[in-house]
This record gives C-alpha cells, sequence and structure tokens, in this order.
C-alpha cells in the first residue's frame, strides 16, 4: 500500500527541510469521509439498554432519598 501523503520531491513550494515558501499553502493529505458501516436507526424506538439504565438510575435516586430522610428522622 502506497502512502497517502504527498511525495515531497513533487511538491509545490516546498523549501529545503520540509518548510514552506511565505504565502504558499502545502497540500493536504487526502481524507476519507463516511462510515465504514452502515449507523442502526434508533429514530423511531428507544433502546431497551437505554430503558434500563433510566430504571436502574431511578432506583438508586429513590434508594438514597429513602436512605437520606430515614438518617434525617433518626437524628431529629
Amino acid at each position: 500500500m502506497t502512502s497517502m501523503d504527498p511525495d515531497p520531491s513533487r511538491t509545490p513550494d516546498l523549501e529545503p527541510g520540509g518548510g514552506v515558501a511565505p504565502g504558499a499553502t502545502p497540500p493536504d493529505t487526502p481524507q476519507t469521509s463516511g462510515l465504514s458501516a452502515p449507523e442502526p436507526d434508533t429514530r423511531h424506538h428507544f433502546p431497551f439498554t437505554g430503558i434500563a439504565a433510566i430504571l436502574v438510575t431511578v432506583l438508586v435516586v429513590a434508594v438514597f432519598l429513602v436512605v437520606a430522610v430515614a438518617l434525617v428522622i433518626s437524628l431529629g
């Protein structure tokens, strides 16, 4: 596989040592765009793992509040 970087010996405006002359813009490395695989469509349904995470979070917060209220009542 060949490198995607431009060949320094054929790059215009490239000075010895790899610098660029003032006012010159070096060529950019070609880029690839896009995804390698299509993303799953989740716009029309919420994933089960998301629902489970919300339920676990609500449960943890509820247990914390019950314990906090119980401690406040027992100290008061």
